[in-house]
């Protein structure tokens, strides 16, 4: 099995992303990874610090269904051992769980860069309308509950 890389300075990311051998991100749920992550169809590991950051989170986890959590937001200021990430990244890579994540990102990022191929741009509205297609993902009830 290959060696992950953390990479501590800046890093092409949407290179990274769109490289066939890269299986999932962990990011801080900032908005820009999230998109980039969503529309090149890489599932989240997410791990949101402060900011819109929860939000961005449960977008990807339960509405989305494009990733898993690494740590709750209600454990904000608890230390993430090692062990805690090795779990997050082992379940986000190897598990039925994974699977299911990794089947969903793909779609909706296949989705999103289709919407783009006459010129359209990516628009908020777009990524919703795409949520709500019958049988994908989570109806607009769905999301209108896990956002309140």
């Amino acid at each position: 099995m290959g060696q992950g890389m953390v990479v501590g300075d800046w890093a092409p990311q949407q290179g990274i992303l769109g490289h066939l051998v890269t299986g999932g991100l962990m990011s801080h749920c900032g908005w820009n990874p999230c998109m980039e992550s969503i529309t090149m169809g890489v599932p989240i590991a997410t791990w949101p610090m402060h900011s819109d950051q929860p939000w961005n989170c449960l977008l990807v986890t339960k509405i989305l269904k494009v990733g898993l959590v690494v740590r709750e937001w209600e454990h904000r200021e608890e230390l993430v051992t090692s062990s805690t990430i090795e779990k997050a990244r082992r379940r986000l890579m190897t598990s039925k769980e994974a699977n299911d994540i990794r089947k969903n990102a793909v779609e909706l990022g296949n989705a999103i860069r289709r919407s783009m191929d006459d010129g359209g741009l990516l628009a908020w509205s777009s990524i919703l309308s795409l949520l709500v297609l019958p049988d994908r993902f989570i109806s607009q009830n769905e999301a209108y509950n896990v956002l309140s």
